[in-house]
């Protein structure tokens, strides 16, 4: 991969300095802004080989560059070793953000190319402020298409479905009228939306564009008198265009979205900055009939916080995942008595095997990560065919792996037992296990942040001077992304947490080389009560399934973390029981039984 990394980078100076262009940068990006990235999209994992999620890539005349976050600087160092590309690890101490690095290697006049499609609006803004000091500007410029040529992927085109009403909680019209109020509220007259997490809940649209993400390529645009929904009609049933067409949308071409924006004769768009890429907003910026409105998405705060119907249907997905966790468990146990030899790709295989037969499995939520012994310590391991390793009957498995059924999205990890444990791999479990259960049985009064709550969370970690480098907890999309915000428990964030929301619960502890350990549910906000202080709020579990106990040493739990633990597994033994065979429930019954 090395020499494919360095040759390609050549490649792309040699385009650079055609057009004269000094940097060029390359986010993992696409024109929606999203997260997981449809193949067409992952230009920054061809060039560099770098595999993992929200990365950076500056390239330069005489360097280049990739930023990852904590969660793969591990992963990062093993996939660029032996190319050209430095690694920068985001927020360590002496580490340049990528503005700053450009701001350096650019020299006055100078041009930073990007595509427009692929970089934000809030990206280019930072951008431009960096680089003005030094009279350096940025150019839309795809420099890419031709370099990749006939081996880039096709954008994608899988059929469309809509979400039931009844797993919705609503149907088009109430979505559309309820977001046109929103709309009004906002002093706006039409929504440049090009989220595709809010396209798909506006419009109860689903489809498989995206890797384990069950959402389609489109843009909308919607003001108070039409909705128009981009994407090809190709792909759409006759029974889902009729739907939409009752609802009051109208269908038009993906690609006519810009020249429709550039259009647009009078009043004020509303477009987020902070999602809308910078090409789009040029169209908007440069149309002078109009008056573009840069805010906050209006539909994300809706999105995020479920109605009655979304939150009846997620936790029975959940208890339908709860049962396919059960039987792997089961079936990993016997596959590891008998002596059968296993790779942490099998585990994948079994896991698919057990989640595809529930009702309503439409795709798992993200690739499994199955890492054992030391892979675990890398934080988004994730086995290949051909570089994995066998499971021996030592040490600890980590399994990180979730579905979206058609009635909602999960995220799951447990850390199990495969055989003899060191006193620190014990020692590691049972910190992580107290951080997991201080979330989840935490209550807080309203006015507090998701930032508060991260400290909580952290705690048992950080008395032994030990922690996480990555947040706490995301929220989860329903029927959606697995990772879905603005609300997430991590340091510093501002969001306040309301009830309805999906979070993970995740805590872990990673000695690079040595051991892994992640617990992980999801968790639902809900009402705690109300006294003279004020309103206080509370998690309940979404996730149901038991810990393997064999990792904790249960001497260090509290009494209230024992108290809770008993209850956590009682609920799960009772709420799983009518999914699962009589064999199944006796198994369940040993795995749940109180601890004293």
């Amino acid at each position: 991969m090395s020499n494919t990394t360095n040759h390609r980078i050549a490649a792309l100076r040699s385009a650079m300095a055609k057009h004269g262009i000094a940097a060029y940068l390359i986010p993992s990006a696409d024109p929606h802004g999203s997260e997981f990235l449809p193949a067409h999209y992952t230009a920054c994992t061809w060039l560099s080989g770098f595999t993992g999620e929200s990365a950076t890539l500056a390239v330069t005349q005489t360097g280049s560059a990739l930023w990852v976050d904590g969660r793969f600087f591990e992963q990062g160092e093993q996939q660029l070793s032996g190319t050209e590309v430095t690694l920068m690890r985001k927020g360590e101490p002496g580490v340049p953000t990528p503005e700053a690095y450009l701001a350096q290697a650019l020299a006055t006049g100078g041009v930073l190319g990007f595509d427009g499609h692929c970089v934000s609006q809030s990206l280019a803004q930072r951008l431009q402020a960096a680089l003005q000091p030094a009279g350096a500007h940025l150019q839309s410029i795809d420099l890419i298409s031709a370099l990749w040529g006939s081996e880039r992927p096709a954008l994608p085109h899988s059929e469309c479905w809509l979400l039931s009403e009844e797993s919705a909680g609503m149907d088009i019209a109430g979505k559309l009228t309820a977001a046109r109020e929103l709309l009004a509220d906002a002093g706006a007259d039409i929504l440049a939306e090009s989220r595709l997490d809010c396209v798909a809940w506006l419009l109860n649209l689903r489809a498989l564009d995206i890797e384990c993400t069950p959402y389609a390529l489109a843009f909308c645009l919607l003001s108070q008198g039409e909705c128009r929904l981009y994407i090809d009609a190709s792909r759409m049933p006759a029974a889902v265009q009729a739907a939409l067409c009752a609802a009051g949308v109208t269908l038009h071409p993906y690609d006519d979205f810009y020249p429709d924006c550039a259009a647009l004769s009078g009043g004020t768009v509303l477009y987020d900055p902070a999602s809308a890429n910078y090409d789009l907003c040029r169209c908007l910026s440069d149309n002078a009939n109009i008056t573009p409105l840069p805010q906050t998405d209006p539909l994300l705060a809706p999105k995020g916080i479920r109605n009655a119907g979304e939150l009846a249907a997620t936790r029975q997905a959940h208890l339908y995942d709860g049962a396919a966790m059960v039987r792997f468990w089961m079936q990993l146990e016997r596959c590891m008595a008998g002596g059968e030899s296993l790779t942490e790709m099998d585990i994948d295989a079994m896991l698919h095997r057990c989640r595809s037969a529930q009702p309503g499995f439409v795709v798992e939520s993200f690739p499994t990560i199955a890492a054992w012994g030391p892979n675990a310590s890398v934080i988004h391991y994730q086995p290949q065919p051909g570089h994995c390793s066998y499971l021996e009957p030592l040490g600890l498995l980590l399994v990180d792996s979730g579905a979206t059924y058609r009635t909602g999205t999960t995220d799951i990890t447990r850390t199990f037992a495969m055989g003899p444990l060191t006193r620190q791999e014990i020692q590691c479990c049972t910190l992580v296990l107290q951080s997991h259960i201080e979330l989840a049985r935490a209550v807080w009064p309203s006015r507090c942040t998701a930032g508060e709550l991260d400290v909580m969370a952290r705690q048992p970690l950080w008395q032994h001077c030990l922690d996480f480098r990555h947040g706490t907890g995301h929220g989860v999309a329903h029927v959606g992304m697995v990772h879905e915000g603005p609300q997430s428990i991590r340091p510093q964030n501002p969001v306040v947490l309301k009830p309805g929301m999906v979070l993970t619960d995740e805590p872990g502890l990673y000695e690079p080389g040595r051991v892994g350990v992640r617990i992980e549910n999801e968790l639902e906000v809900l009402e705690a009560g109300q006294s003279d202080y004020g309103r206080f709020l509370r998690f309940m579990p979404l996730t149901w399934v038991p810990y393997d106990l064999k990792c904790i040493d249960l001497s260090q739990l509290t009494a209230a973390q024992k108290s809770w633990l008993n209850w956590y597994h009682a609920q799960t033994a009772q709420r799983l029981a009518p999914l699962l065979s009589a064999e199944e429930n006796r198994w369940l019954a040993e795995k749940t039984q109180p601890i004293a």
